[in-house]
């Protein structure tokens, strides 16, 4: 865990000091230390005492947590719901791009409010869920984070050499947990058959059954021969 936190504060200092636009040397100098040692701490060589890293905190206008990887908001406040912004709900939201990957987007994002709208109720089911779907996204941003050559490659935490085995891991880890409460009957509240889905959610349900039909289809290993 110390590792972890050294190279999330190595990483993340190296990224606000690019961010401002402003030379290692400048920096240093400001901080108060070497270009030598600032170096060092970036790359992760030598770990920072406490002082250099409230230093650092308010040199960067961040927090000491968001320095040391332990929170993803810069002022270290917890994110809440309420407080991200339902980007599905806005008149304005437009995706740019062909017709078939808006029709992609509508898919998903009615299907994922659905599904929510299933499982909201069930806390162990809903959280379980909501690690498997964001995995999976993470996963799929960082394959294509790949093809951008001029990317930062410390941006993330996970190697680039094994991101994906280790999502593939927590993807079945979560695949488990959810067999297990379904085993324990911890599913037994849950209504997800597609006729009541059709008469409880009639705006919504159109994009989960043609989600749901396009990828049965896909996938049916007796498609051809139909």
């Amino acid at each position: 865990m110390v590792i972890e936190r050294i190279e999330a504060f190595s990483r993340t200092l190296s990224l606000l000091r690019q961010e401002r636009k402003i030379s290692q040397r400048k920096a240093a100098g400001e901080l108060g230390v070497s270009q030598a040692l600032l170096s060092h701490y970036e790359n992760g060589v030598r770990e920072p005492g406490l002082s250099f890293v409230v230093r650092a905190a308010d040199y960067y206008g961040v927090s000491a947590d968001f320095l040391l990887g332990r929170t993803m908001a810069r002022d270290g406040g917890a994110i809440l719901a309420d407080d991200l912004v339902d980007s599905s709900s806005d008149k304005d939201n437009v995706l740019n791009g062909s017709a078939a990957a808006l029709l992609s987007k509508k898919l998903l994002v009615n299907s994922t409010s659905l599904l929510y709208e299933q499982i909201g109720k069930e806390k162990g089911v809903s959280r379980v869920v909501s690690e498997y779907l964001t995995l999976s996204f993470y996963k799929i941003y960082r394959m294509l984070y790949q093809l951008d050559e001029s990317a930062d490659r410390k941006a993330f935490a996970a190697p680039q050499s094994c991101y994906a085995e280790l999502c593939d891991i927590e993807l079945k880890r979560c695949e488990a947990a959810l067999r297990q409460m379904i085993a324990a009957g911890e599913d037994a509240a849950l209504d997800m058959s597609l006729q009541r889905v059709q008469q409880a959610w009639p705006r919504l349900s159109p994009s989960l059954l043609s989600l749901l039909h396009t990828v049965d289809e896909k996938i049916d290993p007796e498609a051809e021969k139909k």
